[in-house]
């Protein structure tokens, strides 16, 4: 039996999912119907991986200042 996927395990999955729906729908082989369920499958994997991503910014930012989370500003790594 494996282990249960943590979260970065299944963002890395989803994201390799949604390249490799990207990649058939690009190479335009696949039916309407094929292509369509293909849109809606990755527009949920995107959903997926964008939910992991605000969630990570989200314990980022609490972990800067856990008694003020909205204090945190966007990195702009040219700026100092």
């Amino acid at each position: 039996m494996s282990p249960i996927p943590t979260p970065p395990q299944d963002f890395e999955r989803a994201l390799d999912e949604l390249e490799a729906l990207v990649q058939r729908l690009e190479g335009g082989e696949l039916s309407l119907e094929e292509s369509l369920g293909a849109y809606e499958r990755g527009v949920a994997l995107y959903r997926q991986c964008q939910g992991a991503l605000e969630q990570a910014e989200l314990r980022i930012r609490l972990l800067a200042d856990p008694a003020d989370p909205a204090s945190g500003r966007d990195f702009r790594p040219d700026a100092e």
